[in-house]
């Protein structure tokens, strides 16, 4: 992937402003591309976009292929007439500063349901909808049924569910959807509204010369309609549980390692059926999206596994993953591989460098994880290689000025010498630095323009309180802010020409 010497800001749908909760599809969506467009930046980095569940993590969805239902505009559907105006008016007052995903979807389901009874008034749009769920049945049918039994049963994982239906049973189905049509169908009828939003937003960027970098998680929840339909892709035991799980083990961050939890992979399977879901499943991300960053890389070349049961991730052995193998097939299936390897869990592993570098996949870089070795470091900017895509942090680290106020007094000292500040500036001074890399692309979270510390933080791994929640305010996206960072693009050659 040629990303041409540009920049890019990470920043989650859900994450940006307005009076409605969470951020949407609708108007501040459009107004924070043309923020993006008068700043010069090209690229646009967004978290997974699926529907989400507990904890709300982007990255345990119920979906490899719908999208978020609390991402719908309100105010879109006011546009199509499916609400009046004074349904937004019943908004209650929430936070500015945060999500209250509870509370939002609470609110959200209610216009929704009126939504959905207009559409039997509205002719063109019905016609609209019909052809939507046609184009998209092969998913969409099985999400609809999933989504609306977890209603039936209390949002219960679908392994409690009777088993019949748990086992997908061909008559059990069938007399589900026959029984349940009409929930079917409002569910359906959300992922149009979202896709109808979200390629009225694409169409936006494309118009402001803005690129879309997508997030494609490499493992899946296992309450989630991919493993139902298809158990046998996984390691589950007869019942459906898993047999071994997902995680990473202890490093310097944490002593126990990372337990995930979710259902590894049977490769062998994959690779005899041509990893056909997988292909599956990177059309439609790609269908969403200009780039994909392709998360937990390394875990294609080797993986960590850890007997379900396990308390932690300490005793997890490591497998091999398909390796080129799966890289080959997708590349003659699908050309061109538009990825970013998330290497950041395996950038010193001989056989994660060797996969990344054989099909030239740009890898990561983070600034913050420079400063504890010296000037040879490889996260420091002066040592990056053209072919990488460099961050002062992603959503799973604290932001840059967060990193400062807890960084060891060396290292916070070296910071300074090496980004040439004195501790005043510290924020713009590092991505003055990062931005003058040879790196193709530079990206930083809209946290470190803003100056943000501890407050600012989207994730912390490994904890499930209070992550995710994180909202710009939309007071602090000004002109002079758009007009600071085109200044900055500028400077370091890596301005996006502005497209009208």
């Amino acid at each position: 992937m040629n990303f041409d010497h540009k920049s890019g800001i990470l920043l989650h749908i859900t994450s940006l402003p307005g009076r409605f909760g969470v951020g949407d599809l609708g108007p501040r969506a459009h107004a924070w591309v043309d923020f993006l467009a008068a700043s010069g930046t090209r690229w646009w980095q967004t978290l997974p976009l699926g529907p989400t569940g507990y904890g709300e993590s982007p990255y345990q969805s119920y979906s490899s292929f719908a999208l978020n239902p609390v991402l719908i505009s309100p105010e879109l559907l006011a546009e199509d007439g499916l609400l009046d105006m004074a349904h937004l008016q019943t908004a209650p007052i929430f936070p500015a500063s945060h999500v209250e995903f509870g509370a939002v979807t609470e609110w959200k389901r209610n216009l929704y349901q009126v939504a959905f009874a207009r559409l039997a008034g509205m002719a063109a749009l019905e016609q609209e909808f019909e052809e939507f769920c046609a184009a998209q049945s092969a998913w969409l049918e099985d999400y609809s049924l999933f989504m609306t039994l977890k209603g039936e049963y209390g949002q219960m994982a679908w392994l409690h569910w009777p088993a019949p239906l748990r086992d997908r049973q061909p008559e059990a189905l069938a007399a589900a959807r026959q029984e349940l049509a009409p929930k079917l169908r409002y569910y359906a009828f959300q992922q149009f509204l979202l896709f109808r939003q979200w390629n009225r937003l694409r169409a936006h960027m494309a118009a402001r010369g803005v690129g879309v970098i997508g997030d494609l998680p490499i493992y899946v929840a296992h309450d989630s309609v991919d493993v139902w339909r298809l158990p046998q892709l996984f390691e589950l035991d007869e019942s459906g549980q898993p047999l071994r799980v997902a995680g990473v083990p202890p490093d310097m961050f944490t002593s126990t390692g990372q337990l995930w939890g979710n259902p590894l992979y049977r490769w062998d399977l994959h690779k005899k059926q041509g990893y056909a879901w997988w292909l599956e499943r990177l059309r439609a991300t790609l269908a969403l999206s200009d780039v994909i960053r392709l998360d937990h890389f390394r875990g294609f070349a080797d993986y960590y596994a850890i007997a379900a049961g396990e308390q932690t991730a300490i005793n997890g052995v490591w497998e091999l993953g398909p390796g080129a193998d799966f890289f080959e097939t997708v590349e003659r299936e699908l050309g061109n591989l538009p990825l970013i390897a998330e290497d950041l869990g395996g950038d010193n592993a001989p056989q994660v460098i060797a996969l990344r570098d054989k099909f030239n996949l740009p890898g990561m870089k983070i600034f913050q994880f420079g400063f504890d070795s010296g000037m040879q470091h490889p996260f420091l900017p002066h040592n990056y290689p053209v072919n990488c895509v460099a961050y002062p942090g992603t959503h799973d680290n604290e932001t840059f000025l967060g990193w400062y106020a807890q960084a060891p007094q060396h290292e916070r000292e070296f910071c300074l010498e090496y980004i040439g500040d004195d501790g005043r500036n510290i924020a713009w001074a590092m991505l003055q630095r990062l931005w003058d890399s040879k790196a193709a692309l530079v990206v930083a979270q809209l946290q470190d323009f803003l100056e943000l510390g501890a407050e600012g933080r989207m994730n912390v791994p490994g904890t499930l309180v209070n992550n995710w929640r994180w909202r710009a305010d939309g007071d602090a996206l000004t002109p002079q802010l758009a007009y600071k960072i085109a200044a900055l693009n500028e400077r370091s050659s890596r301005a996006n020409p502005s497209v009208n």
